[in-house]
């Protein structure tokens, strides 16, 4: 039910104050007035006064303010356009100790390029795992076998895996978009493509009790930021949903993937004991 109002309030009175370009945290009059127009009892969430908030009003009114808070203050400075991740993408290949892939981006032109996001992913993950194996661009579907038998073989292909993508301890995702100049429907798809994966995750984890953690990694500060805000609020819903472990936004990576990584390692090698 807390989901479900998440979501309902969030569409119906809107993610964004678009005039200040900031997250939206929506009033009490706003709740009620909101629900009663889609013929919903308001009395679920704030009793007769407006101040008198039942114990999920409040839930509901403490995490708007949480997710408006994290993303206005925290994710927005974390998002970097083409020019400052060409720049630390540059900066890393002076400090990289092991070699990784390094794609191009799809664009022609002058903004045909080394696909920056991703290479610093590649770059800090080779460098956190000592350069041990690792699928850097999976072409083929997440599986997972027990006992010489296929388990779960996954819907889509994801980004990467480590070690590889078959039993994987980590899957993750990545959403680069520099060069955009709309907000379009695939790069809105891509959002609901990873609640997929980690719908599929949960799935495994509760029925087959195998936990593959679950990332994902978005930058492009006009494209999320300037175009994708509501999408920034959706994510942040889908993590507290337990649907990805960790999302990383923009230059976040630095300081997040030799944490994860080192955490990889340590699952990697309970395997191996067992």
């Amino acid at each position: 039910m807390f989901w479900a109002y998440v979501r309902t309030l969030s569409q119906k009175l809107g993610y964004t104050v678009r005039a200040k370009k900031q997250i939206k945290i929506p009033t009490v009059p706003e709740i009620v007035a909101g629900l009663t127009d889609l013929g919903l009892d308001p009395g679920r969430l704030v009793r007769k006064e407006p101040d008198d908030l039942t114990d999920l009003g409040c839930e509901l009114l403490r995490y708007f303010a949480y997710r408006a808070q994290v993303l206005n203050e925290s994710v927005q400075s974390q998002l970097m356009n083409a020019d400052a991740a060409r720049e630390l993408y540059e900066k890393l290949l002076k400090q990289i100790r092991h070699p990784s892939p390094v794609p191009m981006n799809k664009q022609s032109g002058e903004n045909a390029n080394p696909s920056y996001f991703t290479a610093i992913i590649n770059m800090l993950i080779a460098d956190g795992i000592n350069g041990a194996e690792c699928d850097y661009c999976p072409m083929a579907l997440t599986a997972v076998t027990l006992d010489g038998a296929a388990v779960r073989t996954l819907s889509r292909r994801v980004d990467g895996a480590f070690p590889r993508v078959v039993n994987p301890v980590s899957v993750w995702e990545i959403k680069e978009y520099y060069y955009t100049t709309t907000f379009g429907s695939r790069i809105a798809d891509g959002v609901y493509e990873t609640l997929v994966d980690g719908m599929e995750l949960e799935e495994l984890r509760e029925s087959v009790k195998i936990d593959i953690k679950h990332y994902l990694m978005v930058d492009a500060y006009e494209t999320w930021w300037e175009m994708g805000r509501p999408y920034l609020c959706r994510m942040v819903d889908m993590l507290h949903m337990r649907y990805v472990d960790e999302i990383l936004f923009g230059k976040e990576v630095v300081e997040r993937i030799p944490i994860i990584t080192k955490e990889w390692k340590q699952i990697l090698a309970s395997r191996i004991d067992r």
